[in-house]
């Protein structure tokens, strides 16, 4: 017979929804206390000085965006935009998987925690994540929107993930690429995850469903922090994981709404999560004060950070493990946190990040309407070393609306609802080179993100906007006169004149404009002719 444990079990859904019996105990909503005393005794991480949990998720220190699998179904296979980001599996083998995963959970225990997805109570998605570590059940009580006891004791989730880090696939026998596996099925409303403890995998997956379902709710669904001002003025934050998203957006004077996932209703933006998931490689507490203060607070789940053994404190520039160490905390933590993870009415601003691994892209520019559609549906970054399997330094990538891996729908979906948006609230939209200067990856630095920041700050005040600004020759985006800020040198506002060797820039300028071209053919069926014209000028 199953032990229970907690005191808010839900009364309404048990584990037999999912087909789960015979587990060893089940333990409940259990808080951040009692999950730290399991993960203790299990061997599951240690404490780091100030009380930290630390965890280490190798082999597998990234997603494993291969591993990644949506079931092909009658009732939503004509919905999901199909290739190499959204691979199908078939119905019989989700289910033949399904069915191991059940067996393989018989005697053991299991953590469950009943949450939502969504700040707003109009858009939420009740969740229930069942997983067999109580390191990841801590992190889903990070950063899921917390329900209330009685919440909890009534819960009927309308999606359920099955997390089993120690149970690998088959590879070919289950139809995967490997022995980890993310398969999500949207007629059976389920999620599973094996072969992998990386926590972010959860969070992902549910982010998947959200850009699936909210769509049909009119509500655009984005891969963006997002923040506001003493006078409310929101802004957001597209980008890949290790563009600024996280850092940038937590600044001291203005409102964290959210550091990575939200929705823009009728009524404005709201925060997908109740936590926080940053990358903490060399994190400083002068660059990113609010972010380090929380690697000192109990709670805080620091993944694959060396601790130095006489002090126990975190060594952030240590990357032996990866280069993709992060820390998982509560909202709360941060100082200037909107709680109720609601922004103030539409964006003021949008800011596209990139991380330009070639150093040709301006820091900071203006865009159209039809080049904030063009860089939207582009989403040039670089891939930053650690983040995913098998990238040991930054390569130069496209990710559709800033987020592919997670977007079911075909990017032409996103794209309109954002271009409508922008129109109807009259929004300035920003591209932003956190990236290099002064030369490519090796050659020139990274950015300041002083400099960064002070470019920001300059934007979302609206001083940007009063110098004027000159038309790049390549990119065709609108590059500012002058910062605006006393913390910046004008100089580096046009990449080209920071390089010593102009002619090295303009080839790596056009040829990162062809890169542009190419990748774009893909979308040009679905798009109009303006937004084609926005094109960099190879």
């Amino acid at each position: 017979m199953t032990k229970n444990y907690g005191k808010h079990q839900s009364t309404k859904v048990g584990l037999d929804a999912v087909g789960i019996h015979n587990v060893r105990g089940a333990y409940w909503n259990l808080t951040p206390p009692e999950l730290y005393e399991e993960a203790l005794n299990r061997g599951e991480g240690h404490l780091a000085a100030n009380g930290p949990l630390v965890v280490r998720t190798d082999p597998y220190t990234g997603r494993s965006p291969n591993d990644k699998f949506t079931v092909d179904e009658p009732e939503n296979s004509d919905n999901i935009w199909w290739g190499d980001i959204n691979r199908p599996i078939k119905q019989e083998q989700f289910n033949g998987l399904h069915r191991r995963v059940i067996a393989y959970l018989q005697g053991k225990d299991v953590f469950v925690q009943d949450a939502f997805a969504g700040a707003d109570p109009r858009y939420r998605l009740p969740v229930r994540i069942i997983t067999e570590l109580a390191s990841n059940s801590l992190f889903v009580d990070n950063m899921f929107v917390s329900a209330t006891p009685e919440e909890k004791e009534a819960h009927i989730p309308e999606f359920t993930v099955i997390g089993v880090p120690n149970m690998h696939g088959l590879g070919e026998v289950d139809g995967l690429n490997s022995e980890a596996f993310v398969l999500v099925d949207f007629s059976q409303k389920l999620v599973l995850i094996g072969g992998t403890s990386y926590a972010g995998e959860i969070k992902k997956s549910i982010f998947t469903v959200m850009n699936y379902l909210l769509t049909d709710q009119d509500v655009l669904p984005m891969h963006c922090s997002a923040n506001y001002g003493t006078d409310g003025d929101t802004a957001l934050f597209f980008g890949l994981s290790g563009t600024g998203k996280t850092t940038l957006s937590a600044d001291a004077t203005r409102t964290l709404i959210g550091d990575d996932e939200h929705g823009w209703s009728k009524d404005g933006v709201f925060n997908f999560e109740g936590g926080c998931y940053a990358k903490v490689i060399n994190l400083s507490p002068y660059a990113e004060p609010e972010i380090y203060a929380t690697t000192k607070m109990f709670g805080t789940i620091l993944e694959n950070v060396i601790i130095e053994p006489e002090s126990m404190l975190p060594d952030f520039e240590d990357g032996s493990i990866t280069l993709n160490t992060r820390a998982s905390y509560p909202i709360r933590f941060i100082p200037n946190a909107a709680e109720d993870g609601m922004g103030k009415g539409h964006p003021r601003n949008v800011i596209f990040l990139t991380a330009d691994a070639f150093g040709v892209m301006p820091p900071i520019s203006r865009l159209t309407p039809a080049e904030a559609m063009y860089h939207f549906i582009s989403g040039y970054t670089a891939k930053v070393a650690g983040t995913e399997r098998g990238i040991t330094e930054p390569q130069a990538t496209f990710s559709a609306c800033f987020g592919a891996p997670f977007m079911p729908r075909h990017p032409g979906v996103y794209a309109e609802m954002l271009g409508e948006k922008i129109e109807k609230y009259e929004v300035d939209v920003w591209l932003v080179n956190t990236g290099w200067t002064g030369g490519t990856y090796g050659v020139g630095h990274r950015m300041p993100i002083k400099a960064t920041r002070g470019m920001l700050r300059s934007a979302l005040s609206g001083k940007l906007k009063e110098g004027g600004f000159t038309k790049d020759p390549i990119f065709g985006v609108y590059v500012p006169h002058a910062c605006g800020c006393p913390d910046v040198d004008d100089e580096i506002l046009i990449p080209r004149n920071t390089w010593a060797d102009k002619d090295a820039y303009d080839k790596q300028a056009h040829k990162l404009a062809q890169m542009f071209v190419e990748n774009f053919k893909q979308f040009e069926d679905g798009v109009t002719e303006e937004i084609k014209a926005a094109a960099p000028k190879a």
